[in-house]
């Protein structure tokens, strides 16, 4: 019988030069399916957000959700002997990726072409905010910077306030799409057989780009930049937020004109909304929608949400509760389905969401999070260092200091 905490990735290791969201991200999506994940921290306080914040048990809230099953080695890679530990390390790794400042891999001897020659195997991914050859390829690029370059803080919001995506979408999609590229990879070698080693470049700019699709092409071919909605769509109506009588909010949403003519008369019981001209085409509907908005607001104020969500299900109409956080960390979606676990964490056991994908056979490992350098001496070890040679390290500076767990607590 198969291993259920094996994973398909099993036996791919993978090393990390990461900070923040992106890279770690994509580095724990590839954790969850198995690999093992190295993360290469500097001595000097590591990985920065593991500092955004301390609520979760002293810890931050960004880096236990993006770091779970890895393990730590620190290393000074301004050091020529941490520099050489880095690159023992890929001797061994199947995966590389980075996301640090412009140039940074580069200063360390890690640019494209000095892995492809010093690692000529390996899959070397690059996390960078505005690619490669371009005017603002030599600019920081963080989430919020990226999302506003980009167009997506014009059509999140109103028209009056543009707001940026609550969730850090530039980084989060970015990883992810870094994930599928070694993922398309290693397929490749598994089809065709052990192959040179690949490089890879994803930007923030360009993914967010891609997923600015429907806006640019509207764009791109109307002239005309679409007005943000709020907690609305300008491709289709009505699709929207309502107040209920009971002071909910439900969300209602039509997709096509079957569903608008169903929302109509089976749930407004409004016919003459139905067979108006106006509001037969999904083109019409949005632009009548303050219309629409105003008749369906009105029918949602007079009745409570258990209502509203009950008669809208009978009719087959999409319909939601806007929730908030605290509303949502024990929903019952997640609750009745198991989506919950317990791991580890150097501040104690917390709480976290299972990976998104479903698998038959396999759980996913959801391992601890590790503390700064909790893996250093063990890893050195696998490497053929003695404890001479590790205090030796040590004593250089081109390792950090000995892990010392965090006293319990009660």
């Amino acid at each position: 019988m198969q291993d259920p905490t094996a994973g398909p990735l099993a036996g791919i290791t993978v090393v990390a030069l990461e900070q923040a969201v992106s890279a770690p991200m994509c580095t724990r999506a590839l954790a969850d399916f198995g690999a093992r994940v190295i993360k290469v921290e500097n001595p000097a306080g590591g990985d920065f957000a593991r500092y955004y914040d301390d609520v979760v048990h002293g810890q931050a809230a960004h880096f236990v959700w993006c770091n779970r099953g890895k393990e730590s080695l620190t290393l000074d890679l301004k050091s020529e002997a941490g520099v050489e530990l880095l690159h023992r390390l890929l001797d061994r790794a199947d995966v590389l990726v980075s996301n640090l400042a412009p140039g940074a891999t580069a200063r360390l001897g890690l640019s494209p072409e000095d892995v492809s020659a010093r690692h000529p195997d390996l899959i070397a991914v690059e996390i960078d905010g505005f690619g490669a050859g371009g005017p603002l390829s030599h600019k920081r690029a963080y989430d919020l910077l990226v999302q506003a370059e980009s167009g997506v803080c014009a059509v999140t919001g109103t028209a009056e306030e543009p707001a940026k995506p609550g969730p850090p979408m530039a980084d989060v999609t970015t990883g992810l799409y870094a994930a599928l590229s070694i993922l398309a990879t290693l397929c490749g070698r598994l089809r065709n057989g052990p192959g040179p080693g690949t490089n890879i470049a994803v930007s923030l700019f360009d993914m967010m780009a891609e997923m600015m699709g429907y806006h640019l092409n509207y764009a791109r071919y109307s002239g005309v930049d679409l007005v943000p909605l709020g907690m609305s769509s300008p491709a289709v109506a009505p699709y929207g937020a309502y107040r209920t009588a009971d002071d909910q909010t439900v969300v209602l949403g039509t997709t096509n004109d079957r569903e608008w003519q169903r929302l109509s008369r089976d749930l407004l019981g409004r016919p003459d909304l139905a067979d108006d001209a106006r509001f037969l085409t999904n083109p019409g509907r949005c632009e009548h929608r303050e219309e629409l908005d105003v008749a369906i607001g009105s029918w949602c104020a007079a009745h409570d949400l258990a209502h509203i969500q009950k008669v809208a299900d009978t009719a087959g109409i999409g319909n939601s509760r806007y929730n908030r956080p605290t509303e949502v960390i024990n929903h019952p979606q997640l609750v009745e389905r198991h989506r919950l676990r317990t791991i580890d964490t150097p501040g104690g056991r917390i709480v976290a969401v299972l990976p998104p994908a479903v698998i038959d056979g396999f759980e996913p490992p959801m391992g601890p999070v590790p503390g700064l350098g909790e893996h250093t001496d063990s890893l050195l070890a696998e490497l053929g260092c003695s404890a001479a040679e590790i205090a030796g390290l040590r004593g250089s500076g081109a390792v950090g200091a000995r892990y010392e767990p965090p006293l319990e607590t009660t």
